[in-house]
């Protein structure tokens, strides 16, 4: 009988044999269980853990998965009325709670080094019948870097994530049963270092410690981190990831970001990628990604140039980057608005997009200028030429951030948009502004079409029905700040 993997199409000799490795492994290493794990709409691992025994022919047949984890909130409540006649009408194969099966990637498998003879492979979501589910964000990106591929390029991206690590005071109030909620109460935390210091290297030796458990941590999955930096904001972090093909970056942003969340919080710490903590005196958060394209088949950076453009000033774009490069940036400027909900899709997100901040307000692009929503880095003949989005956030769905920048890279491609003159005033006001918060930015995706055709209607309509359910519970709530503290304190 056909394995369900193989009606999916995707199982050959090469898996088997990836099977067999993941099975040896396993064995040799004594494991006990192993994590089937799938990334959410909100890029939180979700999944099911197998005993060992049982991997091989999860992998060959999948593991059941109810269909409503694709249709959450953050706040884990369902969007959609999935036990309504039409409530799931625009969602072709869910319905009722149904089951989609998870199949597993044995190239993915790892050893879990913060707990005791676990295994973790990344999965993703399939109809009972063998069809794809379209919905899933990473096969979002994965579509998005197939019409890249088609145009003869490929992505590469770097990861710098800012973040906050606290010491926890106790495991109250989030486990007491008398004060379980949904969402729960927030943890109860003490600073790692006090901030306002930068870089500072006495600073970092006071949160040495939970460094170091994010340092092995990210080590022992074999994620390509560079640096562990002390940040402006207290108890605000850095981390800094070498560059990556796109699928690659963001497969290690969402194991990076839920690895060190559980790691620390065994050894007695809380990580929070949210981007604004809920206490009076912090920074903001963001996540910066450095992207470039290159020749598929050469891997030739084509954002590179030799020498300034003829007739050109540092205020162009093209004195640094190639035409090609160019439209791409003018395609980001040309989409930031209606890009923005990918890049920063939580309520608290926007608080961040504040003048003098190291942040951006405006849509515009500046020459190494951290304060613009983009920043081109590098200088003629730098093989590292690449263009830096300061507008993420580190809560940010990686999957659908790096495919909002393809289709608006590859739109300015197309249409060979040119960019405006380097900023070299971020925050005078004069330019776009970024949306100011989570309902305006849904507007402004709803208001552009070529986004939305690029994404498609049905990944459009299921995406903003989810984040409008946020939105609206924010709207509602009578304690703004509350809300935010239990919504993505705990969780994000």
């Amino acid at each position: 009988m056909t394995v369900f993997a193989a009606r999916c199409g995707i199982h050959d000799a090469a898996r088997e044999e990836g099977i067999a490795r993941v099975t040896r492994l396993a064995e040799a290493q004594g494991l006990e269980l192993v994590r089937f794990s799938w990334c959410d709409p909100h890029g939180v691992l979700r999944g099911k853990t197998l005993v060992a025994s049982a991997a091989g022919r999860a992998l060959r047949e999948g593991v059941g998965m109810v269909s409503t984890l694709m249709l959450k909130d953050t706040s884990d409540r369902t969007a959609f009325k999935v036990f309504e006649p039409g409530g799931t009408a625009t969602l072709p194969g869910f319905g009722f709670a149904n089951n989609l099966l998870l199949l597993a990637d044995p190239d993915s498998f790892v050893q879990l080094p913060w707990t005791q003879g676990t295994g973790w492979m990344r999965a993703q979501p399939w109809f009972q019948d063998g069809t794809p589910v379209e919905l899933d964000t990473r096969r979002v990106l994965q579509r998005a870097l197939e019409k890249l591929a088609a145009s003869g390029f490929a992505m590469r991206c770097g990861l710098e994530v800012e973040f906050h690590i606290y010491k926890l005071r106790d495991t109250q109030p989030q486990l007491d049963p008398m004060q379980a909620d949904w969402p729960g109460p927030p943890p109860a935390v003490d600073l790692v270092h006090p901030g306002y210091n930068l870089l500072a290297e006495s600073w970092y030796d006071l949160a040495e410690e939970p460094l170091r458990i994010v340092q092995h941590t990210a080590q022992a999955l074999g994620l390509p981190l560079l640096s562990l930096e002390v940040e402006l904001g207290p108890s605000q972090v850095e981390a800094v990831f070498d560059a990556t093909d796109a699928l690659a970056a963001a497969d290690n942003m969402v194991l990076f970001r839920n690895a060190v969340k559980m790691a620390l919080r065994r050894a007695g710490y809380h990580a929070t990628f949210m981007c604004r903590p809920p206490f009076p005196h912090i920074m903001s958060s963001g996540w910066h990604l450095h992207q470039s394209l290159v020749d598929a088949r050469t891997g030739r950076n084509v954002f590179r140039r030799e020498q300034p453009a003829a007739g050109t000033t540092p205020a162009d774009a093209t004195h640094t980057l190639t035409e090609l490069g160019e439209h791409y940036l003018a395609g980001l400027l040309q989409h930031a608005r209606g890009m923005s909900v990918f890049c920063t899709p939580t309520a608290n997100g926007y608080g961040r997009f504040r003048p003098n901040a190291l942040a951006p307000q405006s849509v515009l692009w500046g020459r190494d200028n951290r304060g613009a929503m983009l920043r081109v880095v590098g200088e003629c003949g730098d093989e590292a030429t690449r263009i830096e989005n300061r507008i993420g956030e580190p809560a940010a769905n990686p999957y659908l951030y790096l495919a909002s920048q393809v289709h608006a890279g590859l739109d300015g491609i197309g249409r060979r948009l040119k960019a405006p003159p380097a900023t070299d005033a971020p925050y005078a006001g004069k330019e776009e502004s970024l949306p100011t918060s989570l309902g305006e930015a849904l507007q402004a995706l709803r208001a552009d079409a070529s986004l939305c055709e690029a994404f498609g209607s049905a990944f459009i309509d299921y995406y903003t029905r989810i984040k409008q359910s946020e939105q609206q519970r924010f709207d509602a709530a009578e304690d703004k700040d509350a809300f935010q503290q239990r919504e993505y304190f705990g969780r994000f």
